[in-house]
């Protein structure tokens, strides 16, 4: 799924408490993709804003050439649930405390696992004790697309105007 649905949907399923909470379930929703990709997206932009010539292809067709290495293993990191697991228990026994608004992560995970094909990015979410993946439909094809947005757009419309928004201000 694209990265800003990711965030919309961690908001508004675990950050209905108040504006913060709200934005850091968005933070956690986009997190795994920010995780995985922010590093090569600068690598990229670095390296082709300095030399002369075409801008690459990315992606399988071009056989992935075009991505570092890196990229592919943080990217089995940030979309593992054994991961946020581990990270989830470590803040809970260090705050004392669940941090509900991070349950966005893997709820990106759960996503991912069924929006992404075997042809870009498949989602190991038992890494690393298995690499085992779904071959999903791509999030832009239009009958994930569409329907995405849609009930996004009905979600928040019941958040705003049936839920009243959020309950307690910043």
């Amino acid at each position: 799924m694209d990265i800003a649905s990711h965030g919309l949907w961690g908001g508004v399923a675990f950050g209905r408490k108040n504006k913060k909470s709200y934005w850091l379930a968005f933070f956690f929703g986009v997190f795994p993709d920010l995780f995985a990709f922010s590093f090569g997206f600068v690598q990229f932009i670095v390296q082709y804003t300095f030399t002369a010539g075409d801008l690459p292809i990315l992606g399988p067709a071009d056989g992935y050439a075009h991505i570092p290495q890196y990229v592919f293993s943080l990217y089995n990191i940030s979309h593992s649930f054994v991961t946020f697991i581990l990270v989830f228990g470590l803040v809970w026994l260090i705050w004392k405390r669940p941090v509900v608004e991070m349950l966005a992560w893997p709820l990106h995970i759960v996503v991912d696992i069924f929006t992404h094909s075997d042809a870009f990015f498949p989602t190991p979410f038992l890494w690393p004790i298995s690499s085992f993946h779904v071959n999903g439909i791509p999030w832009g094809n239009p009958v994930i697309f569409f329907p995405n947005v849609i009930l996004l757009a009905l979600a928040y419309y019941w958040f705003f105007k049936k839920r009243g928004g959020f309950k307690k201000s910043l």
